[in-house]
Formats: C-alpha cells, sequence, structure tokens
C-alpha cells in the first residue's frame, strides 16, 4: 500500500529503503552485536551467540530487500490496478488483495531474493552467532571455515547439498506463489 499512498515523504523513504536493501553484512552484525552485546542496551537479554540473534541480523538484512522491490513494484504497476479495482466499485479492502493477486511474481520474486539473501550470508551471522559448533554454525560459515582449513572436498559437498536445499526451497515458492 505504500506505493500507492502520495505521502509527503514518499521519495525519502524510497531513499532509505533502497540504502538499506545494499547494507553490508557484516556491518549489520556489528551493530545488532552492538545491541545486543553485554554493555549493550539489549545486553540484558543474553541474546549474543544465540541462534535468535541470527534471526535478528537475518531479518534486518533481508527485510529491506524485500519491502524495496515490492515497494518499487506497486509504485510501477500499482496504480493501474488501484483504478482497475475502484472502477470495479471496490474498496481499500478489494484493492489490497486485488494488488497482491496481481503483483504476486513481484511479490514471489522479492522474496526468493531476500531468500537468496539469506541463505548466502555468512558475515553478519558469524558475527552475531559466533560460529559455534553444533549451536551458531550455518552452513555457509562452514563451508568457508572447511575452505580456509583445505577442506575442499567438505566444502564442495555441502555447497552442494545448499544449492539442493535453495532449489527446493524456490520450487516451493514457485508453485505456491505462481500457482503452476
Amino acid at each position: 500500500m505504500l506505493g500507492l499512498k502520495k505521502l509527503k515523504y514518499k521519495k525519502v523513504f524510497a531513499r532509505i529503503i533502497n540504502t538499506f536493501m545494499s547494507l553490508p553484512p557484516v556491518v549489520v552484525g556489528l551493530v545488532v552485536a552492538l545491541m545486543i552485546s553485554r554493555r549493550g542496551p539489549l545486553g540484558y537479554l543474553e541474546l549474543l551467540f544465540t541462534p535468535v540473534a541470527m534471526i535478528i541480523a537475518q531479518t534486518l538484512l533481508v527485510t529491506p530487500i524485500i519491502t524495496g522491490i515490492i515497494f518499487n513494484n506497486s509504485k510501477e504497476r500499482g496504480q493501474i490496478i488501484k483504478q482497475v479495482c475502484k472502477t470495479l466499485g471496490g474498496d481499500r479492502f478489494d484493492t489490497l488483495l486485488l494488488l497482491i493477486k496481481e503483483m504476486r511474481i513481484d511479490i514471489l520474486i522479492a522474496v526468493v531474493t531476500g531468500f537468496g539473501r539469506a541463505i548466502s550470508e555468512v558475515g553478519a551471522v558469524m558475527i552475531v552467532g559466533g560460529n559455534i559448533r553444533g549451536h551458531t554454525r550455518v552452513m555457509t560459515s562452514f563451508i568457508v571455515m572447511n575452505h580456509s582449513m583445505g577442506n575442499y572436498s567438505t566444502s564442495i559437498a555441502m555447497g552442494i547439498v545448499l544449492l539442493i536445499i535453495s532449489f527446493i526451497t524456490n520450487s516451493i515458492l514457485y508453485n505456491y506463489m505462481a500457482g503452476d
């Protein structure tokens, strides 16, 4: 709906979202780590080096990408969809439903792009998660670690597993969202 609304600071919002879409993961990890570290404002929650901290960092990385893609596409196509709905007598809720239905491929692209960023991310999760074996080690950091130790066959095998997971996830998303 933000793409359709006439807002006073819409250009500023667009610039902020576009900037956040390209945030370096290590910077996000550093900011989250500072916020949740023992001396940080949220230190009392004791989240550093936990899966929750990793989820927070990943969410901060992925949300602007998904939001930005949907926002930009709805700015371009949303007005036409809104006019069609208005012509057919639809209210605001009908407009929202039609917008989601008509833009489902755009939403799919946004979600798949966000998923791609999340599944390939190493920097932020290593900073806030600590790469602790059996607790906060993720596949991407496992691949990096094994590669640096010269375990190329293990890195390649885990890379193939990661590709298979990505393929299956994208296939499920595509079948669900595209309806094919």
